[in-house]
């Protein structure tokens, strides 16, 4: 049979268009699954590795947070003291569970997104640590109370105290609350001593509050430098609000809590024996600024806790001898301080974050060379806000990917 040139045409027009596309080659453990299709294949028991993961990322390297959570653990156990961790460096249910299953007597969080995210995943016993002040924050309070009622907040206002009175009064219950003591800090709080003790005496007229103890938390000693500066400045903190709570317990206050610390003073605050309980949160990951305040036992690198929390990068353009573009840029890390991310990994080099998509690796003397398709991990700047800026982590033992983990109330839910 004959063959049309209209047959012949058409077939030749058909060869073009495939010669014209291109045929993309990958090597077989760089797959490039999407969110679902990890969490798919995590379900159905597949194997992945941290090649198969879309960059950038956040990682968490289960290895290292188990030991920070058994080390803390233990530290708290020994030490006598409760420990309540904060929440708002992970906004992670699943991290919560784990810190509570470890012999955390609850959670600490900052705001009512992490609370009622919390409280919706089956977290008891949590500690609302800023001022809930206004009626829309004070309803979805009272609305989230049935599913976590032994949730506590802090007060440092008149006004504010009687608004949560009446609240709790037309809701029919009786709410927690801890005086917010000011640690020095000037943030919120009210002043240790006089101020404290007839701010106390009017919470306890107030008959839909139940006043458990005092909140003091001094975010500016968790990261003075070196050992003894930091105990020194923690001291000056917390022992005027240590002393107002004794005596508030001699005027016959049925107070029980008295919370605070952080991962920088874990092993401070225990020793001024008065405070009932630590808030520490940072200690499940780690972060550059904790690293730079030394240790008790190492005095240039603070190395209590692992750093198990990275932003994993590709490197996508090397075209120049002293530097290298990954795909991390300022929507990635938190910028809020004045230094950036360090690397895991990697010597002889600096990190410049300038623009939103694109991270510039200064090559002054690497420790290995950098080229087109290669991963990095950076140790984040502050981790809070760094988890904060993504809405999963991606949990690894070694090269194995084992888990995704939901990161829960960030700011806008």
């Amino acid at each position: 049979m004959k063959t049309s040139r209209r047959t012949i045409l058409k077939s030749g027009l058909n060869l073009a268009a495939a010669a014209a596309t291109p045929t993309l080659i990958f090597p077989k453990t760089r797959m490039g699954y999407s969110h679902s299709e990890i969490e798919a294949h995590l379900k159905d028991g597949n194997g992945l590795t941290r090649s198969d993961l879309v960059t950038p990322c956040l990682v968490l390297d289960l290895d290292a947070f188990e030991a920070n959570l058994s080390k803390m653990a233990a530290h708290c156990k020994t030490s006598k003291i409760n420990l309540r961790p904060h929440g708002k460096s992970h906004k992670c249910p699943e991290i919560a569970a784990r810190q509570i299953k470890a012999g955390a007597i609850g959670l600490s969080v900052a705001t009512i997104r992490e609370a009622e995210a919390m409280a919706a995943a089956g977290i008891k016993g949590m500690l609302i640590t800023s001022e809930l002040v206004g009626r829309p924050k004070i309803v979805r309070l009272l609305k989230m109370l049935p599913k976590a009622p032994d949730t506590m907040v802090v007060v440092d206002n008149l006004s504010h105290a009687q608004e949560l009175n009446d609240a709790a009064a037309a809701a029919r219950l009786k709410l927690n609350v801890l005086i917010d003591v000011d640690p020095g800090s000037r943030r919120t709080g009210v002043a240790s001593g006089a101020p404290t003790i007839a701010f106390a005496e009017k919470l306890m007229k107030m008959p839909s509050l139940k006043l458990r103890g005092f909140h003091c938390y001094s975010g500016s000693s968790a990261h003075i430098t070196g050992f003894d500066a930091r105990r020194q400045h923690s001291a000056n903190a917390m022992l005027p609000a240590i002393e107002t709570f004794n005596q508030l317990k001699k005027n016959g206050l049925p107070l029980e809590i008295l919370s605070g610390g952080s991962t920088g003073t874990y092993n401070i605050d225990p020793g001024f024996n008065g405070m009932t309980e630590l808030q520490c949160g940072s200690y499940v990951f780690m972060d550059v600024e904790y690293q730079m305040i030394g240790g008790q036992s190492n005095e240039k690198f603070y190395d209590d806790f692992a750093s198990s929390l990275t932003v994993m990068a590709t490197v996508i353009s090397r075209n120049h001898a002293d530097r290298a573009t990954t795909d991390a840029g300022i929507k990635s890390f938190a910028t809020d301080r004045k230094f950036g991310p360090n690397f895991k990994d990697l010597t002889g080099a600096r990190v410049m974050i300038t623009s939103d998509e694109h991270g510039t690796i200064l090559l002054d003397n690497p420790s290995r060379d950098l080229k087109v398709g290669d991963r990095l991990e950076f140790i984040v700047p502050h981790c809070d806000p760094n988890v904060n800026l993504y809405d999963r982590m991606y949990c690894v033992s070694g090269e194995k990917v084992v888990d995704t983990w939901r990161i829960v109330g960030r700011h806008g839910d």
